[in-house]
């Protein structure tokens, strides 16, 4: 049986750099598929707003989202071993909130 995942797309576009001239880099387009209803973790985490920033709640919970599922999918790969041990306590904490 397939593994059903939600399906996404991202469009980044950079709007200026720190100096103020304006971003001149080409929108990076990626399409992507998650485990999690992405939109309704962003609304809880603004809900709960750890930051007392809304924008920041956004960014956090998809940033979190976006990598999570990166390293879930290559669980076995090095680069995640000293992570992976902390990743689930620190998902538990923030379930708590």
């Amino acid at each position: 049986m397939a593994t059903r995942a939600n399906k996404y797309n991202l469009v980044l576009t950079q709007i200026s750099y720190a100096n103020g001239d304006p971003g001149d880099k080409t929108p990076i387009d990626i399409s992507f598929e998650n485990h999690d209803e992405i939109f309704g973790i962003i609304e809880r985490i603004q809900q709960k707003d750890p930051f007392n920033d809304p924008a920041a709640a956004a960014e956090f919970a998809l940033g979190l989202k976006l990598f999570s599922e990166v390293m879930l999918k290559n669980r076995d790969n090095p680069l995640f071993s000293d992570l992976l041990p902390a990743f689930k306590p620190f998902m538990q904490k923030l379930k708590t909130l």
